[in-house]
């Protein structure tokens, strides 16, 4: 049953993914923009490509010849995996599903306009004119986005006047790609917003994780935690939303899909049709599988017959303040001595200001604190030091 599994884009959750699918006893090649990428370093093979040169892309297609393609960043010529499967590869969750949503305005619109799911007022703007009227009309404060980017990178919050023209120069330099278009939303006052890890199968129900919070800075999560607080009515709403979401975009994996909780009700956020960085929480075994394995299986076919809670968790991020190479992790070792915690080090090879370079994970039993698990992870996490020799 082995398969020949291709994810192009090699991260901390690409690594993750790869430890799982090895374990199926799969053969993975790891694709990214730089050598050593986390996933390379626990991969069969390997190779180094810009993903947004369509040829350089078909290249190793056609060397390599997958079974699966695994798209785990946005930067990708994801056109070209229509004629992908066209050739019999099967792409995750599929090429439908890639294309859609590595780009914000083709998923959005999709939710809002076709879907008619609840989501907040939105416009997009290509230049500074177009985007100071869609300011105008949403209202401020907004929230800016560049329709491709990842870990929220030029994301920010239009709060006064003054800010526009930074945030359009701050959107524009933390797009990702050669897509150039900004989205303008509008600002929800919501209660929490949660993830809501949704695994489709090919030969079985559509499941859920127990949903779980995060906390974001910069547009990029710093912590999260599971299970979070909801109500029945809302959780409903959120499972519905998803279901449907996912049944329009078609294919089998996970998605982590984002909602914003409100005394209104449930608004859809955002989709990712792969792991999502929120749910490294169920890495703290807060699951009877976590995001990776559940992915693993679906990706391959393989049955899922329950998602089960057996922990309350939380994750909390350790980020870089400074640009160097081969960093070093001081305090690692004081903070294993606690009890119900562990440490992933993605053991990248360079850092930057706020890059993600290691998690720290807690847990208890279901019935514990979340707050207390939540607290403990984030006070450890601030005691591990990275350094540069």
């Amino acid at each position: 049953m082995q398969k020949k599994v291709m994810l192009l884009g090699s991260g901390e959750l690409g690594k993750e993914l790869t430890i799982a699918l090895q374990r199926l006893g799969q053969y993975v090649i790891a694709v990214d923009s730089y050598e050593g990428a986390p996933a390379m370093q626990v991969a069969h093979a390997s190779e180094v490509i810009n993903m947004l040169d369509g040829n350089a892309l078909d290249k190793i297609v056609e060397k390599h010849r997958p079974d699966l393609i695994v798209p785990e960043i946005e930067a990708i010529r994801t056109e070209r995996f229509y004629e992908y499967e066209k050739q019999g590869i099967t792409v995750v969750p599929s090429a439908k599903a890639a294309n859609f949503t590595m780009n914000r305005k083709a998923i959005r619109d999709l939710a809002s306009k076709e879907l008619q799911l609840r989501t907040a007022k939105y416009l997009y703007a290509k230049t500074l004119e177009e985007f100071k009227i869609a300011v105008a009309e949403i209202g401020i404060p907004c929230v800016i986005k560049p329709l491709m980017s990842s870990s929220g990178k030029g994301q920010s919050i239009v709060k006064s006047r003054a800010d526009i023209e930074k945030s359009w120069s701050y959107a524009f330099e933390g797009s990702r790609g050669d897509y150039k278009e900004v989205i303008i939303e509008e600002f929800i006052k919501f209660d929490s917003e949660i993830t809501l890890l949704t695994v489709t199968q090919k030969n079985g129900n559509t499941l859920f994780c127990p949903p779980i919070g995060h906390r974001q800075e910069r547009g990029d999560y710093m912590e999260s935690w599971q299970p979070c607080a909801i109500s029945d009515k809302d959780l409903k709403e959120a499972q519905q939303m998803a279901e449907k979401v996912t049944a329009a975009l078609t294919g089998y994996g996970i998605w982590g899909i984002e909602f914003f909780l409100t005394s209104s009700g449930v608004y859809f956020s955002e989709l990712s049709p792969r792991p999502h960085d929120t749910g490294m929480v169920t890495l703290a075994n807060t699951q009877n599988y976590n995001e990776f394995e559940l992915h693993a299986r679906a990706i391959l076919g393989l049955p899922i017959p329950e998602i089960e809670l057996i922990k309350c968790g939380a994750s909390a991020v350790v980020l870089a303040s400074k640009e160097g190479v081969r960093p070093d992790y001081e305090g690692v070792a004081d903070v294993l001595k606690n009890d119900q915690t562990d440490v992933r080090i993605f053991n990248k090879p360079t850092t930057r200001p706020y890059r993600r370079m290691a998690v720290v994970l807690c847990n208890d039993q279901p019935n514990a604190n979340v707050t207390a698990v939540k607290e403990k992870a984030m006070k450890l996490a601030k005691q591990i030091q990275i350094v540069h020799r």
